[in-house]
């Protein structure tokens, strides 16, 4: 299956999956990869890799904003297999060893079954492994404070909210900001596009989530690279402040 990749700035592809999105950061012949899907994502992740002219073997670490199964979905598939390392937040390593589950349930959705596009997501999503049991085995917290010794030197901003140990990444030398899901640009259960919070069912604690976009707001940046949605171009800032003036 052919991957949707797109070339965003130096060595920075933002790949979309099926309703979800992952990063791929290049340097030299190594990758860091940001990310990776639901589980039934696998074979577009893999053929994301390729694509970028990489393989499973050159990705030096695979990091993750937050560990619901859209984004963890491949993690522990590529950590076996290729032995690279899973890093995520020192919140979120219990979260991807499913210690507890912060997501949305499948009542909740069923109570909002009556908004636009909401079944045929959770449709999607049951098909795709949403449900399925994905748990990391060995997760790691990052390893220091500040930029990670990785292929695009990425920056961990602790972004709490959706869940508690979500995080973005910030590349202060390309101008990017890998916001996961704590600022998306379109969702299938949103009838709104542009920068926006995802829809409040989907966070673990909303007024977190609203207060994690004035720490992105403070970030320098002129590209978004969201969870769900198109790349945005413009400054981080505004599109952080944008997405809190439609919350509230």
């Amino acid at each position: 299956m052919r991957a949707d990749v797109h070339h965003v700035a130096d060595g920075t592809y933002l790949v979309h999956g099926s309703n979800t999105n992952w990063v791929i950061l290049t340097e030299g012949d190594a990758v860091t990869l940001v990310d990776t899907g639901y589980p039934g994502d696998r074979e577009q992740l893999l053929a994301s890799l390729a694509e970028v002219g990489s393989s499973p073997e050159a990705v030096a670490a695979v990091l993750i904003t937050h560990a619901h199964n859209d984004h963890l979905g491949n993690a522990e598939y590529l950590r076996a297999a290729y032995g690279m390392p899973v890093h995520l937040h020192e919140a979120e390593v219990p979260h991807a060893r499913r210690e507890f589950l912060h997501q949305v349930s499948i009542g909740t959705v069923l109570k909002n079954g009556w908004r636009p596009g909401v079944l045929p997501w959770a449709v999607h999503a049951l098909r795709s492994g949403g449900t399925a049991d994905v748990p990391v085995t060995a997760p790691q917290a990052f390893p220091a404070a500040g930029a990670l010794d990785l292929p695009g030197r990425p920056v961990p901003v602790h972004t709490p909210g959706h869940t508690d140990g979500h995080c973005a990444y910030h590349l202060p030398g390309t101008g990017v900001l890998i916001s996961g899901d704590a600022l998306v640009s379109g969702h299938p259960t949103s009838r709104v596009e542009g920068p926006q919070l995802l829809p409040d069912m989907f966070h673990h604690e909303r007024p977190r989530a609203l207060a994690s976009l004035d720490v992105l707001a403070e970030l320098e940046g002129e590209l978004l690279l969201p969870g769900h949605g198109p790349v945005h171009r413009g400054p981080v800032r505004d599109a952080a402040l944008r997405a809190r003036e439609r919350a509230l």
